[in-house]
Order: C-alpha cells, then sequence, then structure tokens
C-alpha cells in the first residue's frame, strides 16, 4: 500500500486541513473585531474551541495568521476579477464582477473588516503586498480599461477611480453592514433587498462608464 492511499494518512490530512480552516475562520472574527494588536492567540483559541498549545501547533505566530487571514479575503477578490480574463464585453466583465465583489462582501463581512482596519492603520503589517501584489493586479485591470477607452466600448473614464468606486460601494455591505442594518430597522438585508442593491449599484455604474444597463429583474 502506498503512503497516498492509506486511509489512516487521509484522513489526517483532512481533519488537519478542517483544523487549520477553523482556526483561520476564528482568527478572522477575532482580528476583525480586536485588529491585529489588540487580539490575542488566546482569543483565536477559545474562538477556535481549542487548547491555546493547539493553536500554536498550527500555527506559530499571530503574524502568521493575520497575513493568512489578509492574504484569504485578497485571493477571493482576486478569483472575482477574473471576469477581466475570461471576458472581453465590458458590459457582462463589470456586471459580474460587481456582482461577485457584492455577494463576498455578503458572505466575508469579516474578512473585508480586517483588511479596512488594517490600511486604516496605514498598512503597517502589509505594506509590501499593497507595493507588489496589489498594485501589480490593479495597473493590469486598468490596462483593460483603457484598452476598452481607447477601442470606444466604454466612455472616457479615470479607470483608477472607476475601480476605488467599485471597491469602496461593493466593500460599504461588509464594513459598514451594522450601519445598514439599523437603516433597516435592526434587520439584516432579505436576499430580495440585497439582490436590488446589487442589481443597484450594477446599473449606475454601467451608466457611468456609457453602457445601457439591463432592465432591473434581468440580470443573468
Amino acid at each position: 500500500m502506498t503512503l497516498t492511499s492509506d486511509p489512516h494518512l487521509k484522513t489526517r490530512s483532512t481533519a488537519r486541513r478542517e483544523t487549520e480552516q477553523r482556526i483561520l475562520d476564528a482568527a478572522e472574527q477575532v482580528f476583525a473585531e480586536f485588529g491585529f494588536r489588540g487580539a490575542t492567540m488566546g482569543q483565536i483559541a477559545a474562538r477556535a474551541d481549542l487548547p491555546k498549545a493547539n493553536l500554536h501547533y498550527y500555527f506559530d505566530t499571530k503574524l502568521t495568521l493575520y497575513r493568512l487571514v489578509v492574504e484569504r479575503i485578497f485571493r477571493i477578490w482576486l478569483q472575482a476579477a477574473d471576469t477581466f480574463d475570461d471576458c472581453d464585453e465590458p458590459r457582462e466583465a463589470l456586471s459580474r464582477y460587481i456582482r461577485a465583489k457584492m455577494d463576498i462582501s455578503r458572505r466575508f463581512p469579516n474578512g473585508s473588516k480586517v483588511w479596512a482596519n488594517e490600511i486604516l492603520q496605514q498598512a503597517p503589517v502589509i505594506q509590501d503586498y499593497l507595493e507588489t501584489t496589489l498594485e501589480d493586479w490593479t495597473n493590469s485591470r486598468i490596462e483593460v480599461l483603457n484598452r476598452w477607452i481607447s477601442e470606444g466600448r466604454i466612455r472616457a473614464i479615470d479607470g483608477r477611480t472607476l475601480l476605488y468606486m467599485i471597491w469602496a460601494t461593493t466593500q460599504h455591505y461588509a464594513d459598514f453592514n451594522h450601519q445598514i442594518h439599523t437603516l433597516n430597522k435592526g434587520d439584516m438585508l432579505s436576499d430580495a433587498q440585497f439582490d436590488l442593491a446589487k442589481e443597484t449599484v450594477v446599473s449606475i455604474i454601467l451608466q457611468g462608464v456609457g453602457i445601457a444597463p439591463e432592465p432591473m429583474g434581468e440580470a443573468s
């Protein structure tokens, strides 16, 4: 029997991945509430329902955990922007990107809050990430937008500002979800309310770049 076919090894490997995921989820919640400085490994262990010693077995430092949490939400955001690569039709690419970013804010609000808190503190931990990965990615999206402009497919707008607007609007539904819930009479947005918000954002941004949006309710 080979090592890879040993069911006991597979079980241990699966259990380890599940535990690591549970720790990352707990760390994301704690970092969102207390920030990097205020969070402790003890709080994360308690949230993950693990002894602190077990936590250190999987992740040796708080910094390691923090960077993994930040990188995870960033990878999710990058995947949402794949529409710029697999679709060269501006209406579809932008619509899918905006909808995906809105959905991510609803599904992963804590990750977005961790990122926002880090930026508000002038990125003491992930500045290198901003200056490399994020800058390269942003420039590549702007190139696509500028090509669409040169081809007359969207209005002559500043691509960087457009991206900032999309980020600010979509991530508002994560970073300020308490404010949204309060203004919604203390309730979370229903599926219908969220879908309306999502399609409203898509419609406004498409019109801003000179693309006639689909009629509300007919989005794919």
